[in-house]
């Protein structure tokens, strides 16, 4: 069928359901009713299981992703990012190189006590080391949520073939519904950013002959840093 068949067999048989409901589906009341269930966006079946007390929601994170194949270092506070990005990279025989987007959390660290090599902006698919700050994570299933902009360009997600995330403890929620709720709560309708990657472990394919290869599509790491205090 084709795609212009199929709209119009669509819009029969939705007439149909209109004619015998009585109505043509532009009556006030129900075209009020489903603007009010948009704007109210109400989450759907919540699992228990990432409805926990912060420190075990915060363990709970932390052994997902690591079960999904990502490496998670916990830190007392920002200022120990940099150190922390460069023992990453030093113990996994890395080059001392990285690139950053313009997030200011990121700028006011201290870089300058490492022997790190930085750069800031979106990555051009050269770079061998991305670093992100993550808007959130998601506790039930070890999940980070990364907003685009020139804070955290998104192709430092993608393109780098190593990328360490930052992610403050606070903003670990136990859901996705949760973190979506803060997404539309920070920006609001028509302040969204153009994209929200959620990311659970590096990128990772079976596709040819049910092998597990790493880096099929994205980075082949993913060193998630988790922010404290």
């Amino acid at each position: 069928m084709s795609a212009a068949g199929g709209g119009d067999a669509r819009g029969a048989v939705l007439g149909t359901i209109r004619r015998s409901l009585g109505v043509t589906g532009r009556e006030a009341p129900r075209r009020d009713a489903v603007a009010a269930r948009i704007a109210a966006a109400r989450p759907g079946v919540v699992p228990a299981r990432g409805q926990l007390p912060e420190a075990e929601r915060l363990a709970l994170f932390c052994a997902k992703a690591e079960a999904s194949a990502a490496t998670v270092e916990r830190v007392a506070g920002a200022a120990e990012v940099p150190a922390a990005v460069a023992r990453f990279l030093r113990d996994a025989n890395l080059p001392a190189r990285l690139r950053m987007g313009a997030d200011p959390r990121m700028e006011a660290l201290p870089w300058a006590d490492t022997a790190l090599d930085v750069s800031t902006g979106p990555s051009d698919g050269s770079d061998v080391n991305g670093l992100s700050w993550a808007f959130g994570g998601v506790a039930e299933t070890g999940t980070l949520a990364l907003l685009s902009g020139p804070d955290n360009p998104t192709t430092l997600n993608f393109l780098p073939d190593n990328h360490v995330v930052a992610v403050s403890a606070r903003d670990v929620a136990g859901d996705m519904e949760s973190v979506l709720a803060r997404v539309r709560e920070r920006y609001g309708a028509g302040r969204m950013p153009r994209t929200l990657n959620f990311v659970t472990g590096p990128s990772r394919s079976a596709d040819i002959e049910q092998t597990l290869i790493l880096g099929a599509h994205g980075p082949r790491r993913l060193h998630i840093i988790l922010v404290e205090g």
